[in-house]
């Protein structure tokens, strides 16, 4: 009874309650789950079937190169969209800005128009542009986003299709260039090979937390999606902050759609779709609020790391990836039961 006592006391305690109603609480619970589980699952399968010991195990350097190879790109879009969700925006361009790109670096590189560097300039700079119409639309012309960037997913997909007439662009052309060794090159610690994407990831993540976190221009972020008219009678600049984030989740998947091309030597102008919706998700899971006015960068990374887990995760233990999007629901579900309850609890004092 007093060690019963005792832990009850330890779990009310009030650092113990804040690491709870953290909302990057429940998503680092559930990536720790998900690992063990994993772990659990593909040894059992590697010790009942013969076949599966030629594959490599889910905590294997192989797996995890896999893993850490795909991860960063995702989640460079789920970090701009993170910052645009917390104040209180979609955007449903992402994955066909991801494609389109890419798509835009290379032909400029292989019609011999630009050097690839240029090409990537230019590319960037029609991201920021595409950015830039997607947070007018919405702030001077005040039309939902959802329904701005929608119509902008089928500008920049359609013209991506137009462009290559649907076939992939040739990207093998550019040889050891220095754009492709600074964004995509490739190190070994150890057994794991890392890419530098990789490391762009962590210093963006880096950066964004901090101006999310300990930055003025957080808390504009955050004021913008929590009370518009509030934040504007305050000095915020809420229109002005709304597009210059709508042009850097543009410039986020721009970048993560050039870099997927460079490290799979392929430009394909339908990459990234479906993206938008996944890395929404990501940032749900999170703990980021749809309504606007809460985020967490750190949060995001989790919720990156879960999905790609589980997405890797199911196939190496047999479910078959089609049902890859069952799970998805499921965590979602699962994550905003989890968010609102700590919630409720946290914020009625229990």
């Amino acid at each position: 009874m007093e060690a019963s006592s005792r832990l009850q006391k330890a779990m009310t305690a009030p650092s113990v309650r804040k690491l709870i109603a953290a909302p990057e609480f429940g998503p680092l619970v559930l990536l720790i789950v998900e690992i063990v589980v994993f772990s659990f699952l593909t040894s059992r399968r590697a010790a009942s079937d013969p076949f599966f010991t030629i594959f490599p195990s889910f905590l294997s350097a192989t797996n995890i190169t896999n893993l850490l190879s795909f991860t960063p790109e995702l989640g460079m879009i789920a970090l701009g969209m993170t910052l645009l969700m917390t104040a209180g925006e979609f955007d449903l361009s992402v994955g066909s800005v991801f494609g389109f790109a890419a798509i835009v670096m290379w032909t400029f590189f292989n019609t011999g128009a630009t050097s690839l560097e240029i090409g990537f300039v230019l590319a960037m700079l029609i991201s920021v542009a595409i950015g830039f119409v997607n947070g007018w639309f919405v702030t001077r012309l005040r039309i939902p986003s959802f329904l701005v960037t929608l119509g902008m997913l089928l500008v920049a997909r359609g013209s991506a299709l137009y462009i290559t007439d649907g076939f992939p662009q040739r990207t093998w052309n550019a040889g050891q260039s220095v754009l492709s060794a600074i964004l995509v090159g490739e190190f070994s610690i150890g057994e794991v090979r890392i890419y530098a994407s990789l490391i762009w990831f962590i210093l963006f993540t880096i950066i964004m937390h901090y101006v999310l976190v300990h930055s003025k221009a957080g808390n504009w972020i955050q004021a913008s999606g929590g009370n518009a008219m509030a934040a504007i009678a305050r000095g915020v600049k809420v229109g002005r902050t709304k597009v210059l984030l709508f042009i850097l989740s543009a410039m986020m998947s721009a970048y993560a759609g050039i870099t997927s091309s460079i490290r799979v030597s392929a430009a394909n102008p339908n990459s990234g779709d479906g993206y938008e919706l996944e890395v929404i998700a990501m940032v749900v899971i999170g703990g980021t609020a749809l309504a606007g006015g809460r985020g967490s960068i750190l949060g995001t990374v989790l919720g990156v790391l879960i999905l790609r887990v589980m997405r890797n995760g199911i196939v190496m233990v047999g479910v078959p990836g089609l049902a890859y999007k069952i799970f998805i629901g499921a965590i979602i579900l699962g994550m905003m039961v989890l968010h609102s309850s700590i919630e409720r609890r946290t914020g009625n004092g229990r």
